[in-house]
């Protein structure tokens, strides 16, 4: 198959790129800047270099003659500008809908998120993929774009039959050679990550209902791969297991004590931090982190035969590695910490 991915040279683009090229399938990269093209896995594929919300023309050549294409890019910073993060994650998705209608690609697989939902069940029970979306946590406007071009979405399955549409909803996705990446996202270059696992903490603050689901990006990457490979239409959940918890996260940190703490006196420290300009994550990822539901993922199991490899706790401690290594990728947006370059996408 020949298969374009947007968003190539990010942490799922990487690590699709490696499960892609693996099954011999014919690459085209779309991303903003270039990565090393000699370097694995980017040296198998066909860049494209272009702004996917600018000019469509570029963006409709680079998909001509493609069987799929897989939607991963997005902004995730800088959080202060939303018009800019609005522009390329909302306006960016629905140029790469009408690119894939005008070259008559069949399958359109976009990579949405958990983030899309803004509500979960009072007893946490796991959801499946018909939980209500009802335009995502309003202060966050991650979640507000990927509520919004799900919506678009199903405007485009109902009046476009000819695309089979997919949409991929993942757990907070971690990988080492992402670890840079996601500290630049996250964490700002106050913290110092060379310590982290390597000086126990005396004790560590969490918000009290705090409940994580983490996914490998290399099971990602293989959830996106079988949709792509058997032309899957519909939502599936993605996520490595257990759930995790306060505790598992001060054990992965090796906090000697964890505080659990009242979400508003948590939200009230972190957007006072960021209006301080000490991190660069607004409060709003903390009313995502609060809201979302568990995902249940039987139908990726089922349907796409899909199993994940890590253990959800391995791929926490697994990133934290990452933290205090610098873990990074021969591209752009894995660049080493430290490396030149302000602007931020995924």
């Amino acid at each position: 198959m020949r298969i374009a991915v947007t968003g190539a040279s990010g942490n799922v683009g990487t690590a699709l790129l490696r499960r892609l090229s693996g099954a011999g399938h014919e690459l085209v990269g779309i991303s903003r800047r270039p990565p090393d093209a000699t370097a694995e896995p980017y040296d198998r594929v066909e860049w494209h270099h272009l702004d996917i919300a600018a000019d469509p023309a570029p963006l409709r050549a680079a998909l001509r003659g493609c069987d799929a294409v897989v939607h991963l890019a997005w902004l995730i910073q800088p959080s202060r500008d939303e018009r800019e993060l609005t522009r390329v994650n909302v306006g960016g998705s629905r140029a790469v809908v009408r690119a894939a209608l005008d070259e008559g690609v069949p399958h359109l697989v976009h990579a949405s998120s958990v983030g899309t939902y803004s509500d979960h069940p009072h007893d946490d029970s796991p959801v499946d993929e018909s939980w209500p979306v009802h335009g995502g946590v309003r202060s966050l406007e991650y979640s507000r774009s990927k509520a919004a071009v799900e919506a678009h979405l199903d405007e485009v399955e109902r009046e476009h039959d000819q695309l089979a549409v997919a949409r991929v909803r993942p757990a907070l996705v971690l990988q080492h050679d992402a670890a840079s990446a996601i500290g630049r996202y996250f964490l700002g270059a106050l913290v110092p990550t060379r310590l982290v696992r390597r000086v126990p903490l005396p004790v560590l603050p969490l918000p009290r209902r705090l409940r994580l689901q983490v996914v490998h990006a290399d099971d990602v990457a293989d959830a996106f791969a079988r949709v792509v490979e058997r032309g899957a239409r519909g939502a599936f959940h993605v996520a490595d297991e257990p759930v995790l918890g306060g505790r598992d996260i001060a054990l992965a940190l090796r906090a000697r004590r964890l505080l659990a703490l009242d979400h508003r006196l948590t939200r009230a420290a972190v957007a006072a931090s960021y209006r301080a300009r000490v991190h660069p994550v607004p409060p709003g990822w903390l009313d995502l982190g609060l809201s979302v539901p568990v995902m249940d993922t039987a139908r990726a199991r089922t349907e796409l035969g899909w199993e994940p490899r890590h253990r959800s706790g391995d791929v926490l401690r697994e990133l934290l590695e990452g933290l205090a290594q610098h873990g990074s990728s021969p591209s752009p947006v894995l660049r080493p910490r430290g490396a030149g370059g302000s602007r931020v996408g995924v």
